[in-house]
């Protein structure tokens, strides 16, 4: 990290590594079209990763370190919300850090030195993750991951697949049981596949990973039965028992029920070990007949597992050790620069196609300005790509450095509008200052309004918003959806529009009329203001008009209204900054009154929660007996309460343990709730 890089800096950092990395998310996991190597992808999750550590107050409700999977395609599969979330691994790329991660685990259970911490490791396959529930020992669902919480429904594909069987066979198989692993295909198929598809001018699928999650998701199984795709086990979901104590047991037994898992699966008792067997499977790595990338480490204890539990996405327990990243040659052929949704300048290269890691690349994102010229880029460079995790392609190194040639001058106009593009102080990133006016960015924010996570108005795609503003209906900003009830007349007749497609548009925008203000708030666009802290906000100040005239106060420069915003969790100056630059702006305050004028949200309203310290602060201090602070820290947010380091007035509750010493005084000074640790686990118990 460097040693001179400002709160500015990493903000925006932060905010740019946010969305590339959503960006290919929905490549791989909606579209199964990565652009990047996965070597790529872990090295942009890594520098997040780095800079959230270094400033642990900026981390964003959009943050990759929260997020899973990516939000389940559009397709005619019908949705699955799974009973228990399916989540990812944190990453590990050098020795140290897995000696660390078991170090971590010892921490966490505060283990004496002398206890065995037995782990297993087996290949981490490079397939579409899926879940396979067991009713009975009948198979009754498969459904893909999605984003975690809802997936797509696979069943009658995944019956297609002779490794999984439509009946689990052995002893103790459980009355719910639902399996975990992944879907794939083998180097062999995969080649003979796109060798077919080509006679026949079919999709020539880039990975074996991409032919297999567009094998499965197919809305006829009988293409599916077509494709030769093989399942393995690697975990486990709902259940309504666990008939063994640990990991590898349980794997075991997974297998004796007539489910495949790795054969590379095995328990170690030293991190040697597990160091050892990365090396091994990695020395075999080419000439095994699947794609994998890497090797899986989980605690086989299955009672630590529960104890360790989980953070944002990934659980405590368990840690994919990954490849190194696959690099190639190639020319960089031009620059081509990208307008988004807030008006950042993106440049992207267009490069010569050339094979990494499996992957043939023709797109590089170039990031930003600044990034050209540390790397001295130019069109007709070569440059050296790295897939990134064997993910995401990045530029590493230029090769021509040194030609005599004009150094790249990146615009100073927007290539849409021809608005001046300018880099505000303190960030690199060079936006448009055309705001709605800009074309990019007008259908941008648009779309981003109806998406789902905003105002979710159904029948609003991206076709419609591009004939809608072609035809000048949405020219004054977001209040427009609401008056285009206005062109019913002009809208019935024209192609792929008949008066019930036309009323359903209409009645699904009627009935946003009275929108959750989080979700307007968030459907806004307003730079850093992502879901989560449009919700943060709207639970605190509770009515838009407030949240407005907080941020205008505090953007005067009112102390208070200042307090009241960044005593809000995941609220910062960077934030507070944002909202008052956006209220600033006479057209910015022209479209939230004109969008008022159309629709009334009404008073935002927390929704309850059974948990006796839900919303509350708790302050753990003195010697914790029955489990480590990190451990008590974890179980007040699950819990849904904040676990503070400091006590003051905004504290709810501290738990004291022997030797407590000024939190317990203090605590006592302000009147706070005090309880001990029999008491607090008493809490967690209740909450079940």
């Amino acid at each position: 990290m460097p040693a001179n890089l400002t709160e500015a800096d990493a903000a925006n950092e932060l905010m740019r590594l946010a969305r590339a990395i959503a960006h290919h998310d929905r490549l791989y996991h909606a579209d199964d079209a990565p652009e990047i190597s996965d070597a790529e992808y872990d090295a942009l999750v890594r520098r997040n990763a780095e800079l959230e550590a270094a400033f642990p107050h900026l981390v964003r409700p959009d943050s990759p370190s929260r997020q899973v999977g990516h939000e389940a395609a559009a397709s005619p599969l019908a949705k699955v919300r799974h009973a228990v979330r399916m989540m990812s691994l944190d990453n590990a790329f050098a020795a140290d850090e897995v000696e660390e991660f078991v170090a971590r685990v010892r921490r966490f259970l505060a283990l004496p030195p002398e206890a065995e911490v037995a782990m297993t490791a087996e290949d981490k396959i490079d397939g579409l993750s899926c879940s396979l529930t067991y009713e009975g020992g009948t198979l009754v669902r498969a459904a893909t991951r999605g984003d975690g919480e809802v997936g797509e429904d696979v069943t009658a594909n995944a019956a297609m697949i002779p490794d999984i069987p439509q009946r689990l066979h052995g002893p103790g198989v459980p009355e719910l049981f639902e399996i975990r692993g992944e879907v794939y295909m083998e180097k062999q198929a995969f080649a003979a596949l796109n060798a077919a598809q080509e006679k026949v001018g079919g999709k020539i699928f880039a990975t074996p990973r991409n032919a297999a999650a567009g094998s499965l998701r197919q809305k006829d199984a009988s293409v599916t039965g077509t494709r030769v795709l093989r399942f393995l086990a690697h975990g486990w979901g709902a259940t309504s028992a666990v008939p063994e104590e640990t990991q590898f047991a349980m794997m075991q037994r997974i297998a004796a029920w007539g489910v495949p898992v790795s054969p590379q699966l095995v328990r170690c008792t030293q991190v040697s070990q597990l160091l050892a067997h990365y090396q091994a499977i990695a020395a075999q790595r080419a000439g095994l007949p699947y794609d994998i990338d890497g090797v899986v480490y989980k605690v086989d204890r299955l009672d630590w597992q529960a104890r360790l539990g989980f953070v944002a996405k990934a659980p405590r327990w368990g840690l994919a050790h990954k490849f190194p990243a696959e690099r190639a040659e190639t020319t960089l052929e031009r620059i081509d620069i990208q307008v988004g949704r807030t008006g950042k300048l993106t440049p992207v290269g267009r490069l010569s196609g050339v094979l990494v890691g499996g992957v043939t690349v023709f797109n590089v994102t170039l990031h930003n300005r600044d990034e050209i010229a540390r790397l001295g880029l130019r069109e007709g460079d070569r440059i050296v790509l790295q897939r990134a995790g064997d993910v995401i392609p990045q530029v590493v190194d230029n090769l021509t450095r040194d030609a005599d040639r004009a150094p790249y001058r990146f615009p100073d106009r927007c290539p849409e509008c021809d608005s001046e593009a300018v880099a505000e102080e303190g960030e690199v990133d060079v936006r448009c200052t055309g705001g709605l006016i800009c074309p990019a960015q007008r259908f941008e924010r648009l779309r981003h309004f109806v998406s789902r996570p905003a105002l979710d108005i159904e029948g609003l795609g991206e076709k419609t918003i591009a004939e809608f503003l072609a035809l000048g209906w949405l020219d004054r900003g977001p209040a427009d959806i609401f008056r285009l009830r206005r062109h019913r007349a002009d809208l019935v007749g024209r192609e792929g529009w008949q008066d019930k497609s036309v009323d359903n548009l209409l009645a699904a925008i009627e009935a946003k009329r009275a929108p959750d203000a989080a979700r307007l708030l968030f459907g806004l666009g307003i730079r850093h203001v992502g879901a989560v802290t449009a919700r943060d906000l709207m639970k605190r100040l509770v009515t838009l008009q407030a949240l407005r005239e907080t941020a205008e106060r505090a953007h005067a420069g009112d102390a208070e209204a200042l307090a009241e915003l960044t005593g809000i969790e995941g609220v910062g100056p960077v934030v507070v900054e944002a909202l008052g630059d956006f209220f600033h702006e006479a057209h910015n305050r022209a479209s939230w009154d004109d969008l008022l004028s159309e629709v009334a949200p009404p008073d935002y309203v927390v929704a309850s929660t059974a948990s006796a310290v839900t919303g509350k602060t708790v302050v753990f201090t003195g010697a914790l007996e029955t489990m480590s602070r990190d451990e008590a820290k974890a179980q007040a947010e699950r819990l849904g309460a904040r676990a503070a380091g400091t006590v003051s007035a905004k504290t709810d509750l501290v738990v004291a343990g022997p030797g407590a010493g000024s939190k317990l005084k203090k605590a006592a000074d302000l009147g706070i709730e005090v309880i001990d640790e029999a008491a607090w686990a008493a809490i967690v118990a209740a909450a079940g």
